[in-house]
């Protein structure tokens, strides 16, 4: 039984007795192109994807700079936002000895605040100056408007709060109330 099934499977992939046996590559040949332009392609190709990949690199390597200097000079912006709370709970100190009227302590405390003014100018940190100045949102925080007959509209009157910036970052907006105009 397994022979007539090969036998039938045979016949029915043989040419009919008649037919004429065609060629084996019968698929059509495209137009040959000229190899030296083809090689030219490629070479054109492959040049334009090496330029492309060389500014890409140059690219990266001139981003991963900037992000490494830009990670050495800001290293200390977390330290020193903790340290801003500190002084300025060391400042109203100071100004409590001031209105208690002890020397010998307010000159102490007052020592130490230079130091720590000395400490963050060498560690690039710098006060938002605002009393006075135009308001400017990207370094100042308005808590509110108050009319004045001496100081034009959209000027700072008081500050509340020191501002600080480390080098060209804004480490905390200053706490302005700004001047409304005349009443």
């Amino acid at each position: 039984m397994s022979n007539e099934k090969h036998s039938k499977k045979e016949q029915a992939a043989a040419p009919a007795p008649g037919a004429e046996k065609q060629p084996e590559t019968a698929q059509v040949a495209a137009p040959e192109e000229n190899p030296l332009e083809a090689l030219q392609a490629d070479m054109e190709r492959f040049r334009d994807l090496a330029l492309r990949t060389q500014a890409d690199f140059e690219n990266y390597r001139k981003r991963a700079i900037r992000d490494k200097e830009d990670a050495i000079k800001y290293a200390n912006a977390s330290l020193m936002e903790r340290l801003i709370p500190v002084i300025d709970n060391f400042e109203f100190g100071i100004q409590a000895a001031r209105s208690e009227g002890s020397q010998a302590v307010l000159v102490g405390l007052e020592m130490v605040a230079k130091q720590f003014q000395e400490f963050l100018t060498s560690a690039g940190v710098e006060t938002v100056e605002a009393e006075g100045k135009p308001f400017d949102p990207n370094l100042h925080e308005a808590v509110g408007h108050e009319a004045s007959d001496t100081v034009p509209e959209g000027v700072v009157i008081r500050q509340l709060r020191k501002g600080y910036k480390l080098r060209d970052r804004l480490l905390r907006p200053a706490n302005v109330f700004v001047s409304k105009g005349k009443a």
